[in-house]
């Protein structure tokens, strides 16, 4: 963490990349538990995988003590910026990095809309979107067991640019 105490948030580089999977795989352990399902596809990303999304987007990463605490993703498509895999450290959370990491890629990226999407029983996860503006806009059932929820924020900006 920096001086005051709130962690660095910069652009990930490429060599972020395999720490930000493993922090990853750790991460959504508690989705797939919650769930119910340890085949969800966070779990099973590849690092070609996470490389084109690099590639085709923005990476954030939060850093304390020399490691990466944190991360989220996003990539432009007309005036939205999809935003994905916000992750924070098990032990980490609950102290602000993932709302930190959330409102840095929107103040990053500034453009007319946002949108992301979260587990249904993720009631954690939609408290910190709701409180931050998204609202929700649809519900996917996925299968017996998994429904999304997408939510949305508008922004001021006019087209998207990573």
């Amino acid at each position: 963490m920096s001086e005051n105490g709130k962690p660095n948030i910069t652009k990930a580089t490429r060599g972020d990349l395999q720490e930000i999977l493993s922090l990853q795989y750790l991460a959504y352990q508690s989705e797939a538990r919650l769930l119910n399902d340890f085949d969800i596809p966070p779990l099973k990303q590849t690092f070609q995988e996470i490389s084109e999304e690099y590639d085709k987007g923005i990476v954030l990463k939060a850093e304390y003590g020399g490691n990466i605490i944190g991360s989220v993703r996003g990539y432009c498509e007309g005036d939205t910026l999809y935003i994905g895999k916000l992750i924070v450290h098990p032990e980490m959370q609950g102290r602000g990095i993932g709302t930190r990491l959330l409102t840095e890629i929107e103040r990053r990226v500034p453009n007319r809309r946002y949108e992301l999407f979260t587990s249904s029983e993720s009631m954690r996860n939609l408290r910190l979107y709701e409180r931050l503006g998204y609202k929700a806009f649809d519900r996917r059932q996925i299968d017996n067991n998994l429904t999304f929820i997408y939510l949305e924020k508008y922004g001021e900006g006019v087209e998207c640019e990573v």
